[in-house]
């Protein structure tokens, strides 16, 4: 039977545009297979530009690869940036929701990932399935194989681990079914990724070392500038140069335990990537840590959208504006009761207090980084009397300890690809000593909502030159539903009056 012709349509025209410009904007929201070649790419892909009638375009790799695509290995589609939040209907929220749900999923080794992304959409297995494939064009398995898939080629690509410790961090379990499924859904074998890539492991360096996409625009100087003014000596820091650099704690790929270890990360603003160093502890977990840093410097964001809707406020714009995150989601809500009817200075020095006094060492190839922030088992056991003494008034210190054994037996997640956005505010809430001022903070911070919004926020009220939190609320109203970013927007030019 003869083959039609290929027709483009109105959208492939306008997807095509974008792939001849090569416009980073639409960057891991566009995937472009070529017929010729069996290959798909990333709209940035430097290669000759093929002719319209042999490109096929898919709104994620997932949706390629079910399609007969291989990964393009000169542009990398691993290192494209995700999705985030989505503000469309009811039931393609769901559907959109999920995606990097399963993302998250993909690499933390539970069993039956699905169901548990299902249970947090409060859906069954069967009707995440048939939102998901019907939005997506793929079934939420083929969309987790083609997470994990792209994480073991991008480590195979970039750095030494074996073959065994790939499968493990990218969510195999073992070599054998990694094996299996890259000759099934890619013809290629570990060896063929590796060919040509000489990577930077525990083997070949004392760090290991990705790069992570993202779309530009990107304020990289204020984000830094908000991570600098409340960086922990000792936990965390940003050098004169740009470098963020801090200890972290991950779980073990077992469950049980956890690893200890540290990473740096520099903005590489011309390739619109962020270059990853990490300590060769978290080898075993680098799907997890790149997750998590995603998260915390919200790599994922789309800025177009934020912008327009940004512009309705009553401060000079800026461009690609960020959500500073969290890469420990324990940590940052400790340090937002900390804060609670007080300076981010003294919040600061409390936190240091907290850290001399509860921390524990951990070994870094940086003098200025020698500790981990105190675990909520350990600030759950504290005696009370002793975080009295380092200045934390008594109903912070209940505040502190009720979160810290909500945290620690599991009842509470604060964990921006583990917790759901409605039950963990109302678990907040329940808790002794957190209102909705400090359940708004962690939302935007630590779950990444971008529509959070702690109304009573002095910083706010200043910065929009009101003295209610209704009127505040009124200004942001065309900011929806990117309010979170109008915070960080507001905070950013209160800052500014303040320093001139």
């Amino acid at each position: 039977m003869a083959r039609m012709p290929y027709a483009p349509t109105a959208d492939d025209s306008a997807a095509y545009q974008a792939l001849c410009a090569r416009d980073a904007r639409f960057d891991g929201r566009l995937f472009v297979g070529v017929t010729s070649t069996g290959v798909y790419c990333r709209p940035v892909c430097r290669v000759r530009t093929p002719r319209l009638t042999h490109c096929r375009f898919f709104g994620h790799a997932a949706a390629a690869e079910a399609a007969g695509f291989r990964p393009c290995l000169r542009c990398r589609p691993e290192r494209a940036p995700g999705r985030t939040w989505s503000t469309a209907d009811a039931t393609q929220a769901l559907a959109a929701q999920a995606a990097p749900l399963l993302q998250a999923a993909a690499h933390d080794g539970e069993p039956q990932p699905v169901a548990r992304v299902a249970r947090r959409l409060g859906v069954t297995d069967r009707h995440l399935r048939r939102l998901f494939t019907a939005a997506h064009g793929v079934t939420p398995i083929d969309y987790l194989l083609t997470t994990r898939l792209l994480m073991a080629k991008q480590l195979l690509a970039d750095t030494d681990l074996g073959v065994a410790q790939v499968a493990l961090a990218a969510g195999f379990g073992d070599g054998r079914r990694l094996h299996e499924a890259l000759a099934r859904r890619y013809r290629l074998s570990p060896s063929d990724l590796r060919r040509g890539h000489g990577g930077a492991g525990p083997a070949g360096g004392t760090a290991l070392t990705l790069r992570l996409g993202f779309r530009p625009p990107l304020d990289a100087a204020g984000l830094l500038r908000f991570l600098g003014a409340r960086a922990l000596p000792g936990v965390e820091g940003v050098t004169a140069d740009g470098q963020w650099r801090r200890t972290l704690r991950l779980p073990a790929p077992d469950g049980q335990g956890a690893i200890d270890g540290w990473l740096s990360a520099r903005f590489d603003v011309e390739r619109h990537e962020l270059v990853l160093d990490a300590a060769p502890a978290f080898a075993p977990v680098l799907g997890r840590l790149v997750r998590r840093v995603r998260q915390a410097l919200d790599l994922d964001a789309d800025p177009e959208p934020i912008d327009v809707a940004l512009a309705a406020l009553p401060f000079a714009p800026v461009p690609g504006l960020r959500l500073p995150g969290s890469a420990d989601g324990f940590e940052t809500a400790v340090r937002i009761v900390l804060g609670q009817q007080i300076s981010v200075a003294a919040a600061r020095t409390l936190a240091l207090r907290l850290v001399a006094r509860f921390g524990t060492p951990v070994a870094t190839p940086f003098a200025e980084l020698d500790r981990a922030f105190p675990t909520p088992a350990v600030l759950a056991a504290a005696d009370a009397d002793d975080l009295g003494r380092l200045g934390i008034v008594r109903q912070r210190v209940a505040a502190l300890q009720a979160l810290a054994r909500a945290v620690a037996d599991g009842s509470l997640v604060l964990d921006a690809g583990g917790a759901d956005l409605d039950t963990t505010l109302a678990a907040l809430l329940a808790l002794p000593g957190i209102g909705p001022w400090t359940a708004q903070l962690i939302a935007l911070r630590v779950l990444g909502w971008p529509d959070a919004w702690p109304a009573s926020d002095l910083g706010l009220l200043r910065a929009f030159g009101v003295t209610t939190a209704a009127a505040a609320t009124e200004a942001v109203q065309a900011c929806r539903p990117w309010r979170s970013y109008a915070v960080i927007r507001a905070w950013q030019a209160l800052d500014h009056r303040t320093a001139t």
